[in-house]
């Protein structure tokens, strides 16, 4: 049988994905009312991290517990994948001691390679291509406060990057429209044009955020310096017509949503007034990275039927 690996939503349908957003609604009401189902109980999963990590190591590791599983943390550093044993090997060999393996790691080929070589699920916990769990949580987030995302618009301001990568393939499948505002310094690489060319004219790429903005039902930034970035200053002085302040966040609709997948860089790309304000859904997003992370472990254990999940 065939492991079901979470790599990117753009391998995915829409159906697909709606079952575990459905799940993820489902266990986070199974969790308010004080109930955990053990619906993974002796499941191992193991969690690879070549870097720093918060919402995502936390998320996964006690949505596992919670589910009745257990959790082996692991870094690149303290693995023989540190002694360049290759990532293939690697995953034939966890395949044959865990039950799934959570990798966050740079590299997108090497996640592909590993999941290649895997007879056991594989999630995508993050790579410098794409963040498909971060806006699994971004659409359940905007599910919970404003509905449906279809016909609505999400605004993304500041520079291209793996999130933004994700928005662009849930764009495909979720009927919404996403205005991008970035620097043509840091424009989308060649791979994310060709995905943003396939969506068609629901997607639009420009320079102005006040343009990308306007009337906007969700407004989505991200830290200007993410990980192994090293033009620090110069990416703060491009960057700087970029952040999203009130004076910008008022072109956005009245009831307009902020989002960031955080950690926030306060006064870079955000300001206080914005995260900390009423239409921040921040901490609900980072929260519901445990929802979701829960629904994905399910799914790719085989569990995606609503009734699986009744005691």
């Amino acid at each position: 049988m065939t492991a079901r690996h979470f790599l990117d939503l753009k391998d995915f349908s829409l159906s697909e994905l709606r079952t575990i957003l459905d799940l993820a609604h489902a266990l986070k009401t199974r969790l308010k009312a004080g109930e955990r189902p053990r619906l993974l109980q002796d499941k191992v999963l193991a969690m690879i991290f070549e870097r720093q990590s918060t919402r995502t190591r936390v998320s996964f590791d006690v949505g596992m517990r919670q589910l009745g599983g257990e959790t082996l943390m692991l870094t690149g550093q303290e693995m023989q994948l540190a002694r360049e044993e290759t990532i293939e090997d690697t995953a034939r060999v966890m395949s044959r001691y865990v039950d799934a393996i959570m990798i966050r790691i740079l590299s997108h080929d090497d996640l592909l390679d590993l999941a290649g070589a895997s007879s056991v699920p594989v999630i995508n916990g993050l790579t410098r291509r794409s963040h498909p769990c971060q806006v699994m949580a971004d659409i359940m987030t905007f599910e919970e406060h404003s509905g449906s995302l279809e016909g609505k618009k999400v605004a993304w301001i500041g520079d291209s990057n793996n999130v933004l990568a994700s928005w662009v393939h849930a764009t495909a499948l979720f009927g919404n429209r996403l205005a991008i505002a970035c620097p043509k310094e840091y424009w989308p690489d060649q791979g994310l044009l060709s995905d943003i060319a396939d969506v068609g004219d629901r997607v639009t790429l420009g320079s102005d955020p006040v343009e990308a903005i306007s009337d906007a039902d969700l407004v989505i930034t991200d830290t200007w310096v993410s990980m192994g970035d090293t033009d620090e200053g110069e990416r703060r002085r491009i960057l700087k017509p970029y952040r999203v302040d009130t004076r910008l966040f008022s072109h956005a609709a009245t009831d307009a949503l902020f989002m960031h997948c955080l950690p926030a860089h306060r006064g870079d790309e955000v300001t206080d007034e914005v995260i900390d304000g009423p239409q921040s859904v921040v901490f609900d997003e980072a929260e519901n990275r445990l929802h979701i992370q829960k629904a994905i472990l399910c799914w790719a254990f085989g569990i995606e039927n609503l009734e699986a999940i009744k005691e």
